[in-house]
């Protein structure tokens, strides 16, 4: 992984920086919280032990996003704390996770995602969000538009786990198959057009 980076102040200089690792120093507003869900946790080390198998259990749960004030910044924005079991959404389950004070931690940043298709609207009144839509987010919370995923480092006993960035790159297979064969379907036609009906013309 690259060497992160001061985060920028300015959203659209996050525009490029995708899963690019990014410092920042503050503290949580933990009374803001919001729930990414359902979601299950990222842990590499179960998925390689479970590859191949017919069936593993999977924990279903919640991403937990919290606003951090950065201190030398002066603005507010949204850390994904990471994962916990759908039975510890719920905060007072979970207060000696909740962390105090002024921290330092390292996370990857993320964009705003688009709703897929079959994926539920987010509702914000019941804080259900099934998606990253950073503007409504913010407006909710009051902070900037920004939005980082914590790494695993940042985990601390009976808080969310960290380290919950999946990478998601454009799979454009499919249009690079359909462009090809276009391309040669045109060609036989131009050659079979130009040659073969050029030998019957003879």
């Amino acid at each position: 992984m690259a060497e992160p980076v001061p985060l920028p102040a300015d959203p659209m200089e996050l525009e490029n920086l995708e899963y690019r690792p990014v410092r920042v120093r503050g503290h949580f507003d933990h009374s803001k919280e919001l729930y990414l869900m359902p979601r299950t946790l990222v842990d590499p080390a179960r998925e390689a032990r479970a590859a191949g198998q017919l069936s593993s259990s999977v924990q279903s749960g919640a991403h937990v996003v919290t606003p951090f004030h950065c201190s030398d910044l002066g603005v507010t924005i949204l850390v994904n704390r990471g994962f916990v079991p759908r039975k510890k959404v719920n905060p007072d389950t979970r207060q000696k996770g909740q962390i105090e004070g002024d921290v330092e931690l390292t996370g990857i940043v993320r964009l705003a995602e688009t709703r897929k298709p079959f994926v539920p609207e987010n509702n914000p009144e019941r804080n259900h969000w099934h998606y990253r839509d950073l503007e409504a987010m913010a407006k909710v919370t009051g902070t900037e538009p920004i939005f980082i995923d914590a790494d695993f480092k940042s985990t601390v006993p009976g808080g969310p786990i960290g380290g919950q960035t999946r990478v998601t790159l454009r799979n454009e297979h499919t249009q690079y198959i359909v462009t090809w064969y276009g391309l040669c379907a045109a060609t036989s036609y131009l050659w079979a057009k130009k040659f073969l009906c050029g030998t019957r013309g003879t």
